[in-house]
């Protein structure tokens, strides 16, 4: 036999070979035939082998809520509240002749000289807020700032030495991991329940803002939360925050089996923002955005199944100025990867007109990534602070000098310099008197007044002394 015949033959071979290969590699990938399997447990337990048990969550011992809840619940604080006018009043009979509506809920301590958080709706309209610690020691607070947009707010009492709870990270918490919800529901103070995270980021819509800037990612748990709880905390087994207990998912008004709380990440963001501007710094991308849907992907002939669908870009906006346009897809963040729109809001919120964030695109199949630089409401990229007025209804204001703090023994006031027709001078207050408290409230300078005088419906209780150092008590109706 010649080599071209041996050589023809084992052509011919190979080439059954590879069409019999080729043809069972298209037949398995085509043709579905069922599992090779009966038995689903069995077909898990044979995926699971090489997969080592994740230890990060276990431990050798029983769970122990005890410890974080001995931590935790000196700095839970019970906050009540009236509405319609205030509960001080140079008349004894106000009370009776005119009675005030009241509530209550819950905060947490959150630095050692008297910072408080509390959900915005537990202080909103209030004319008054009266915070009693753990130990039964009261206080009246005054307000720093709000922010309905998350539904948060920052009080701030005189006191110092306070136990408070240290900030946790609730990036890092998982479903099904243990947690404790710390409040004072139905008046009955320092309750502690335990449950385990539900779920993460969720978006029921309770929260509505003017601008429509409201951010819901909640943290979901089945941990008993009732009216009183808001504002409590929500902790870790090791006592960190990581989270504001803030609704409940009910028909009735009282816990029906899940509570919703607002991740400390966000809570780290709005409460520096309340400190140090007196109001919330929020960047945008300036899109109109949805969640990725099945429907969504087979309209748009999408090739991602998670993700946020972006459904106009706002001219002149951050976005724009990046190049995202209508139609793409969303996927990450800074390299988180967000599956959703209130993960997308989470993580936008966190940061400050002026910041920059790396947006991940999907755009016709292809992936894409650019720098946005986030802008305020107004469309500039400036943080601004809260301006403060020194002129209130015909009073021109100023801050007392240290000397003079010294010399009356004050540890702050405000000054009215002049006075002209108005509510003030009605009320009898005279020029040269120091203002050092309003409502029992202490005002330190003219920025605690504009807070103060903010809250204010009704009559106000004003005490104060003369730079003489003849002490008054005035009462103002505002």
């Amino acid at each position: 036999m010649d080599m071209k015949r041996v050589l023809l033959i084992l052509l011919v071979v190979c080439s059954s070979l590879i069409g019999a290969i080729v043809g069972s590699m298209l037949t398995l990938r085509y043709y579905d035939a069922g599992p090779n399997y009966s038995s689903i447990e069995e077909r898990q337990n044979l995926r699971l082998t090489n997969f080592s048990n994740d230890s990060a969550k276990q431990t050798s011992q029983p769970i122990n809520f005890e410890a974080a809840a001995h931590k935790v619940t000196p700095a839970v604080v019970h906050i009540s509240t009236v509405y319609g006018g205030s509960k001080f009043s140079l008349n004894a009979l106000d009370s009776y002749l005119n009675p005030h509506a009241q509530s209550s809920g819950s905060g947490v301590i959150i630095s050692d000289d008297g910072y408080i958080v509390t959900n915005h709706h537990v202080i909103e309209e209030a004319n008054s807020i009266e915070v009693v610690l753990n130990n039964n020691q009261r206080f009246f607070a005054k307000l720093i700032g709000q922010d309905p947009s998350t539904d948060l707010a920052l009080l701030k009492i005189k006191a110092k030495n306070l136990p408070f709870v240290k900030y946790g990270d609730s990036d890092k918490i998982i479903t099904g991991e243990w947690v404790l919800a710390i409040g004072n529901p139905f008046n009955l103070n320092s309750t502690v329940t335990a449950g385990i995270v539900s779920a993460k980021a969720r978006n029921i819509r309770i929260l509505s803002d003017k601008n429509n800037l409201q951010v819901e990612s909640f943290i979901q748990t089945d941990a008993a939360v009732n009216p009183g709880n808001s504002g409590g905390a929500l902790v870790n087994l090791q006592g960190e925050l990581i989270g504001i207990n803030s609704a409940i998912a009910t028909a009735t008004g009282n816990y029906a089996g899940y509570s919703f709380a607002i991740p400390v990440s966000l809570v780290k963001k709005i409460m520096d923002d309340l400190l140090e501007f007196g109001q919330v710094q929020r960047g945008l991308l300036g899109v109109q955005i949805e969640d990725v849907t099945p429907n969504l992907v087979e309209s748009n002939n999408l090739s991602v199944t998670q993700g946020v669908f972006i459904k106009h870009v706002n001219q002149g906006s951050a976005a724009d100025r990046s190049g995202l346009q209508e139609g793409d897809v969303i996927t990450a963040l800074d390299n988180h990867p967000v599956n959703g729109t209130s993960e997308l809001q989470e993580w936008v919120a966190r940061k400050r007109p002026g910041q920059i964030v790396m947006v991940r695109f999907l755009r016709k199949g292809e992936y894409g990534e650019v720098e946005a630089t986030l802008r305020n409401f107004q469309g500039t990229d400036e943080v601004k602070k809260k301006a403060i007025s020194y002129e209130i209804e015909g009073a021109q204001l100023d801050e007392v000098p240290y000397s003079k703090l010294n010399q009356l023994n004050l540890d702050g006031g405000v000054l009215i310099k002049k006075l002209s027709f108005g509510k003030w001078k009605r009320s009898g207050i005279k020029e040269n008197f120091i203002i050092t408290h309003i409502d029992k409230v202490a005002i330190d300078n003219v920025s605690d007044l504009n807070r103060a005088m903010e809250m204010k419906k009704g009559g106000v209780l004003i005490e104060g002394v003369m730079l003489t150092g003849e002490k008054q008590t005035i009462g103002v109706e505002w």
